[in-house]
Order: structure tokens, then C-alpha cells, then sequence
């Protein structure tokens, strides 16, 4: 099997790029759009191995799809587990103070304490948090550091927020309302500003890593939401990354980057029924929506918040219906098509299985065309995980500082 050991960040992203482009008709199709996903004619063998699976199997490998995974047979499941397999970044391995964590959920602090001891900050470097809600992070490298940190953030009242428990803790933070997206923002990034971000989404990570690699300034950037552009397609921020999309054809869509983002931390069971239950209404009423329309292709509806689904399914179906434009008759029995959704859903946890194995693969790549961008613009790089990912999923850091 290759090795790609941490410091060959070109060979494993060339390596991932061509997996990628290698078997994305097996991961780009969302199974959950689709009777039957489109490759399951090309892989007949595949899907029935899937869909013999029993729940248990199913929830083994949907929290780990490496371990033992009966798709090794058709998938190279092994090079990709070793191809994500970033070394955990070393640490100050300071606990910061639990009293620290007061205004902050449980999980929330955990991140913000494993973050600030992954933070290389030199004697003269100059803190500056990006997208910083309320400054929880801002007020923990201020204390950790016995430094003032700068805090932007574009909400008014969460920069108010942040200042009254900047002034409660007594801790030297200084919120700016400041959008990050704006030309202005420039100024604030100069060749001893240490900018750090943890969990930026999307656009506002990309305009950070675009400031600093201007500007000079070192980074500290766990990244998050990919998806969250306002471009429709792709276009990877490194040079190296588009020669070898280009090279082996690989285009990625808007849509394809939320697969990056599906890995979440396990879920209480009641929060994980009402999921299933929800998935099984909506696959259900798209067996409906095809019918009433006489049109056999998936029509999207949006997601309810725990805690807004309709009592029934057929409440359901007539909510979405009017969402849709689309009239269920009264006299029609909805019951085959809640049982038919609860079936579909059965079937596409299976089917999904195939993505699962190329959510961290995927991650990993756009995480390290980023890294490749700072790169080549003149920086040294450290990328690695900064936490384990029962904590969080996004649990990948880079620290970037000009060479």
C-alpha cells in the first residue's frame, strides 16, 4: 500500500485528486434524490451487498465507514483510510481554566480550549479572531496569551454581547464590527497579525485565506461549511489544484462540497428517530410529488427544525404539497406512501454508504488545496487535527506563517 506520510502534501492531494475523479459516479449522486441511485445498474454486485446489510451493520459503518467495510472489495477502502490519516498537530498541552468556559456550551469551550492549544502565536504577532460571534475564542487567546486580541464581527448586538463579557472577565478583547467580505477589511491584516478562525464557513474562509496570503500575515484556520459559496461550481484556490482537476476531469459543483460536511457526532437516539422519521416523510411524500405531477424526478423540500414536523404524515404531505405548488386530493390514501417512504429510506441509508467512504477523502482534499494556496504564496504550513473527531468532525487545522 503507498505511504503519504504527512509531509507530502502534494503527492497525497495529487493522490486524492484522482480517487476522486476515479469513482465520482459512485459518490456524487445523492441516493436520497433517487429511486435507485445511477450506478447501481454498473454495480449490481455493490448494492446488493449494501442492501443486505442489517441496521446494525448499517450503524457500525455509518460511524466508521474504514472498519472492517464489505465495500473494500470494490473500493480502494484502505489507501483512502490511510490517505486522511493526518497526525494530530503537536500542542502547549496547557488546559486553560474550566471558570474560563463561563457563558460558553460544554462542546462549544472543548473546541475553543483545544484550538487555543494548538496556537503557535509569537512574542510580537498580533491577534486578530475572524468571524468572531460573540469573542468566546477572542476572550481565551486574550487570557491564554496575556495579549489583546482584536475581535471582527459583523452582527452589532454579538459584538455588544462580546463586549459586556469582555468587560465582565476582564479580558482585552476589542470587538469591531467589521464585515470580512468587505474591501476595507484589508486593513486590519499586516505582515504581524496572527489571524485565526475556528470553524469559518465557506466564503468567509476563502476571503481570509485571501487576505493573508496578500498581507504576509500568519494563520490559524480550522475550516468549516465548504458549501457555503455563492459560486455555483468550484474552483479549487490553489494552482496545483486546478492543473490537476483539469487533468483528470474532476468538476465539483456547490452541492457536491456538503458531502465534506456530513460527518457529525452521533446524535442522542430520540434526535436520531425524529431524523429517520423525518427522512421517511419526505421520501415519501416524493413518491407522491412524482405521482401528482406525473413527472419521475426528485423535487426538493426543505428541512423542519426539531420540534416544527406535523403531527402526521399526511400533514406532512399537504405542507409540502402547498410549498410545491401541488393539490393531495382528500379522498387519497396516503398510507402505501409513507410505507413506500419508510422502505426508500431503509434503502438509501444502505446506498449512502458509498459517500460515507469519500466525506473525510473530500475534506481532506479541499483542506489541503487550501493549504497548497498558503504554499504557494510563500508560507510554511502544519496541517493536522487539532482535537479527536468525537469532538468534532472538523477537526483539521492548518498553521500557515510566512517562511
Amino acid at each position: 500500500m503507498p505511504k503519504h506520510p504527512a509531509s507530502s502534501t502534494e503527492p497525497r492531494f495529487a493522490r486524492l485528486t484522482s480517487l476522486l475523479a476515479e469513482w465520482q459516479s459512485l459518490w456524487r449522486p445523492a441516493p436520497f434524490m433517487y429511486r435507485r441511485p445511477p450506478w447501481q445498474e454498473l454495480y449490481p454486485d455493490l448494492a446488493d451487498v449494501l442492501l443486505r446489510l442489517d441496521d446494525l451493520q448499517v450503524e457500525r459503518l455509518q460511524a466508521n465507514p474504514w472498519h472492517d467495510s464489505p465495500l473494500r472489495d470494490w473500493l480502494p477502502v484502505a489507501e483512502m483510510a490511510e490517505l486522511v490519516r493526518l497526525p494530530p498537530l503537536a500542542d502547549e498541552a496547557v488546559p486553560l481554566p474550566q471558570a474560563w468556559g463561563q457563558h460558553v456550551g460544554g462542546r462549544k469551550w472543548q473546541q475553543i480550549e483545544a484550538f487555543a492549544r494548538h496556537l503557535k502565536a509569537a512574542p510580537q504577532d498580533t491577534l486578530l479572531d475572524w468571524c468572531a460571534g460573540k469573542g468566546h475564542l477572542a476572550r481565551a487567546l486574550a487570557r491564554c496569551h496575556s495579549a489583546e486580541v482584536i475581535a471582527l464581527e459583523w452582527q452589532a448586538s454579538l459584538c455588544e454581547e462580546g463586549r459586556r463579557l469582555a468587560s465582565a472577565q476582564q479580558a482585552p478583547v476589542h470587538m469591531q464590527q467589521q464585515d470580512v467580505m468587505a474591501v476595507e477589511t484589508g486593513r486590519f491584516l499586516t505582515p504581524q497579525t496572527h489571524v485565526v478562525a475556528l470553524h469559518a464557513c465557506g466564503d468567509l474562509h476563502l476571503r481570509l485565506l485571501e487576505l493573508t496570503a496578500a498581507s504576509g500575515s500568519a494563520m490559524t484556520l480550522a475550516p468549516c461549511c465548504y458549501h457555503r459559496t455563492r459560486e455555483a461550481d468550484y474552483r479549487p484556490v490553489s494552482r496545483r489544484g486546478r492543473e490537476l482537476c483539469v487533468r483528470h476531469s474532476l468538476h465539483l459543483e456547490r452541492n457536491d462540497l456538503t458531502l465534506a460536511v456530513q460527518e457529525t457526532v452521533t446524535a442522542p437516539r430520540g434526535v436520531r428517530r425524529h431524523r429517520e422519521q423525518a427522512n421517511a416523510w419526505r421520501l415519501g411524500f416524493d413518491e407522491l410529488q412524482r405521482e401528482l405531477r406525473g413527472e419521475d424526478g426528485y423535487l426538493p423540500v426543505p428541512s423542519l427544525a426539531y420540534g416544527r414536523m406535523p403531527e402526521s404524515f399526511g400533514a406532512f404531505c399537504h405542507w409540502a404539497a402547498q410549498l410545491k405548488g401541488l393539490v393531495v386530493p382528500d379522498s387519497l390514501d396516503l398510507t402505501p406512501y409513507e410505507r413506500a417512504g419508510w422502505q426508500r429510506q431503509a434503502e438509501v441509508k444502505r446506498m449512502e454508504l458509498v459517500r460515507h467512504l469519500f466525506r473525510r477523502p473530500l475534506e481532506t482534499w479541499l483542506v489541503l488545496d487550501r493549504a497548497l494556496l498558503m504554499k504557494e504564496s510563500g508560507y510554511a504550513v502544519e496541517i493536522g487535527t487539532f482535537c479527536a473527531s468525537e469532538l468534532t468532525p472538523r477537526n483539521l487545522l492548518i498553521r500557515a506563517r510566512k517562511a
